[in-house]
């Protein structure tokens, strides 16, 4: 068999279809993009999604690639099994409608077994087909020269994943030996195809020849699709495996440097992969789970509390404990990144390229976690023993929540951790001690911890509310269904009525007045009684646990339970809000026009004055680029295109087009706002009519917030042209400055200034080098001994280290000296610089040595080379003593 590095392997793969007219589509960001059906790309067609649904045709219909993937439905087995990974890389050759079994195949074999390519020995493999493909099963036998006892029909070669493309599929299998049998021969697993450790799948071949259509159960049933496809794969973990031997995928070139780095920062553990134990369990998920963490921050996913930014954070703190299990405290994830960057360097250069972003990340996770871990594990541990000296079978959700809340514990790992101790933990209980966490959080966002409300006042309030805001901001006939606060006793609870200067929380039975959600703040605005007179103020809205919309209120005026009111919410505020709203929109697909399809939302806020707007984007938004945005924007603005919104199901949004919020839940219906042909997204907030309505729109500040994440601030209407005006009038102050007539003036009167400024910038420097040589006739001729070590020093008056620089250059032409000292000043500062020449520094005097003995004294820092150094001060007055500081430290040497 051939020796293969895992770069080989996986180049070899591309070449090869590279040679039958394939375009190799590099490995695209594990951050999906416009599919809001994945968190992650999770397989090698995941990308391609749209050449075989119909939806896009490729330039070529011939694709193959070699696809980064992450997939945590299993995590928990990772580790404890030879194949389990949260990254993988999955190499796949793709047909959109070209060729099809009769080249797939053929094509299959030669690269597996041909010395040109693979090399692999034929008596080892095995293939599987469907029983009644009839067709792939002779192509197997006709067109390549695989023995017939090595073909193996099973019912399963079926792929079909519901409505849509699907077919039949021939799996091939490598025998790995006696040696990795773990079954007996008359066992009925014991095939290519069972369950079993010796026959190892390596690839799949997918023949997506027929169409699931609704209703239809039974593939014999299935039409034929108008345009066959090809669609395989073949993991890359797996194939190392076979070609390195290894007793499983951690036993190669891809984690096995991962391993041998975490091993020399254990407590001298070590990993052999001919045993099973807990051990070479931990350094298997350390190794798994790094690799799925460097990449996926590396693609712009940020530890978070929600979506894919909580997979990483669970992977990130199950390394973690694993690390503790080997004895290693302390951050450590951190020095293994540049490990990962570099075995996968030769196809993924940009992890290499992204290594100290990375790092950063992962060190302050690892540092938050560690704060928290010890009191946590410890905890874990006492309510583990606890309970198993009580003779339970269960944890509790407090104790779970607890650990979650406090100490950062995903559910998961406490699940994990209980799990190894033959216990399970009450989910119930945790979700409720969750939902009460969640109240309280809602009430403290709301400043209103004076007012707070007790958890059960709001989870057992099962009253309706209607919210008819879409199309209204005035309600004349509300009824007040519901008043909360606090009763005479102090006690949150359920009010009949509400007086004159105290903060409550209302329900109306319905309510034109938004709830704050998705990154767009709540509706202000009034509420009236029937004379008209207005009695209490909205000064926020929140959503309640049961859907309600919860007004805070400040109480003008008396009023009870039941009472018909008017509700009229703040216009101009409101109007300001949806202009903004509309706008982000737009920002949204302007930066995926302009920026390309890896941009994707990472969070909004739109506030009355601005908006904020945070995207995923390696590096700044250019300056040309900002620029194309703003004028993308402001065209669509002045092409008044109309706003519009519809509510349909999830399946039907997709089909539209609809972009959706990752992160977000969607419940059966949704509703999607369109803005012209221009975007479509799924949205709960409130819009203009048509963009027209927003005026303008300016681009305030684009800034970075994280590792891959940026942000752009931005303004609408008034505010935008107040934000013009305000440009405007500081040019007219600059044109009057320079004496320009016309502000397009300014730009040539500047660069003239500046051309002029050079200029007597050359002469000073002239003038300074010429004040620096006269200077070192003078100074050169002051020398001091101390300890029998002769040494100059002197203040001059030059404009900075430049100067002083000068003179230092002169002194090393003949060193008159052993070490020269200069100082001078500028705006209130020092700058210090030492020179030692070849004779000090063979007597051991170092000039960084000697500027961090001296420059405290003029109240600054350096250091430098032991023939140069220099360092800068903000105290003047110090530098005398700065001086005979040198005296003092030459006597010692």
């Amino acid at each position: 068999m051939k020796e293969l590095r895992s770069s080989e392997i996986r180049q070899m793969f591309l070449d090869f279809f590279a040679s039958k007219g394939h375009e190799i589509v590099p490995s695209k960001n594990l951050i999906p993009q416009d599919d809001p059906t994945l968190l992650w790309i999770n397989s090698g067609v995941a990308t391609l999604k749209k050449y075989f649904d119909g939806s896009a045709i490729p330039a070529n219909p011939r694709i193959t690639n070699a696809q980064k993937a992450i997939r945590t439905n299993d995590i928990e087995n990772v580790g404890k099994t030879a194949r389990h990974h949260t990254l993988f890389e999955m190499m796949g050759n793709f047909s959109i409608g070209d060729y099809f079994k009769a080249e797939g195949i053929p094509w299959a074999w030669e690269l597996l077994t041909s010395p040109e390519w693979y090399g692999l020995d034929k008596e080892l493999l095995y293939v599987t087909v469907y029983p009644k493909d009839t067709e792939a099963k002779k192509i197997w036998q006709e067109k390549t020269d695989i023995p017939d006892d090595h073909i193996y029909e099973v019912e399963d070669n079926f792929w079909d994943i519901g409505e849509g493309p699907s077919g039949p599929d021939s799996e091939i299998f490598f025998d790995r030996g006696k040696d990795f049998q773990n079954l007996p021969d008359n066992d009925p697993e014991m095939y290519p195809g069972g369950e079993n450790e010796r026959y190892l799948e390596i690839w799949n071949i997918v023949f997506s020849q027929f169409n699931h259509l609704p209703g239809l159960t039974d593939n014999a049933t299935y039409p034929e699709l108008p345009h066959k496809n090809i669609d395989t794969g073949m993991g890359l973990e797996r194939v190392v495996s076979v070609f390195q031997q290894g007793r499983t995928n951690f036993d190669t070139d891809l984690f096995l440097p991962i391993i041998r780095a975490t091993e020399s920062m254990s407590n001298g553990f070590k990993y052999d992969s001919a045993i099973d134990s807990e051990t070479n369990t931990s350094f298997k998920v350390i190794a798994d789970h790094i690799r799925a963490v460097t990449f996926a921050i590396g693609d712009g996913a940020l530890p978070t509390n929600e979506g894919r930014g909580y997979v990483i954070r669970r992977l990130l703190r199950r390394a973690v404990l694993h690390g503790q299990k080997l004895g290693i405290k302390g951050e450590f994830l951190t020095h293994l990144v540049p490990i990962v960057g570099d075995i996968m360097q030769s196809y993924y250069p940009e992890v290499l390229e992204n290594t100290v972003k990375i790092q950063k990340t992962v060190a302050a996770e690892e540092k938050r976690f560690n704060a928290t871990l010890t009191g946590g594990l410890t905890l874990l541990n006492e309510v583990i023993s606890q309970a198993k000296a009580e003779g339970q079978a269960q944890l509790s959700g407090a104790d779970a929540f607890k650990l979650s809340d406090t100490y950062g514990f995903p559910l998961e790992l406490t699940q994990e951790q209980a799990a190894d101790a033959d216990l399970t933990v009450d989910i119930v209980g945790y979700n409720e001690a969750l939902q009460a966490q969640r109240t309280r959080a809602r009430s403290a966002r709301a400043n209103d911890k004076s007012m707070g409300v007790q958890n059960a006042v709001l989870t057992d309030l099962k009253i309706d509310s209607k919210y008819v805001g879409w199309s209204v901001t005035e309600v004349d006939e509300a009824e007040i269904v519901a008043i909360i606060g606090q009763d005479d006793q102090g006690i949150d609870a359920l009010l009949q009525s509400a007086v004159t200067g105290d903060k409550r929380q209302l329900v109306f039975d319905k309510t034109p007045f938004y709830a704050e959600m998705g990154g767009q703040v709540a509706d202000y605005g009034d509420v009236l009684n029937a004379a008209g007179n207005v009695i209490a103020r909205v000064i926020d809205v929140q959503n309640a646990p049961n859907g309600q919309h919860i007004h805070t209120v400040n109480v003008l005026s008396n009023f009870k339970l039941h009472d018909q009111v008017s509700l009229r919410v703040d216009l101009a505020r409101h109007v300001a809000v949806s202009k903004n709203h509309t706008a982000t929109h737009m920002l949204d697909q302007a930066l995926r026009n302009v920026i390309g399809g890896d941009v994707h939302q990472a969070g909004s806020l739109v506030e009355p004055e601005y908006l904020r707007f945070d995207f995923t984007n390696e590096g700044p938004a250019s300056t040309a680029d900002l620029e194309k945005i703003e004028t993308l924007m402001n065209r669509e603005i002045a092409n008044n295109l109309p706003v519009s919104w519809l509510e349909t199901d999830i399946e039907s949004a997709k089909k539209m087009g609809a972009v959706a919020v990752f992160g977000e839940k969607y419940g059966a219906l949704v509703r999607v706002v369109s803005i012209g042909d221009f975007n479509k997204e799924f949205d709960g907030g409130t819009h203009v009519n048509a963009t027209s309505e927003l005026g303008l729109f300016k681009i305030v500040s684009e800034s970075g917030i994280g590792a891959g994440v940026r942000r752009i601030e931005a303004v609408t209407g008034l505010e935008a042209l107040a934000l013009y005006k305000n440009e405007e009038n500081a040019l007219k102050k600059i044109a009057t400055t320079v004496k320009a007539q016309k502000l397009t003036d300014v730009p040539e009167k500047v660069a003239d200034i500046q051309a002029e400024l050079k200029a007597t910038q050359r002469m000073l420097e002239s003038l300074e080098s010429q004040l620096a040589n006269t200077a070192s006739d003078k100074v050169f001729t002051d020398v001091k001994t101390s300890n029998g070590h002769s040494y100059i020093t002197a203040q001059l008056q030059v404009s900075g280290m430049d100067g002083l620089r000068q003179v230092a250059d002169n002194w090393q032409v003949n060193y008159p000296s052993d070490v020269l000292v200069l100082a001078a000043t500028a705006a209130g500062k020092v700058n210090l610089i030492v020179t030692a020449s070849p004779t000090a520094n063979a007597a051991g005097i170092k000039a960084g040595d000697l500027i961090k003995a001296i420059a405290p004294k003029v109240g600054g820092g350096g250091g430098g080379r032991p023939d140069m150094a220099q360092a800068g001060g903000k105290n003047p007055a110090g530098i005398k003593e700065a001086f005979a500081e040198v005296a003092t430290y030459l006597a010692k040497m």
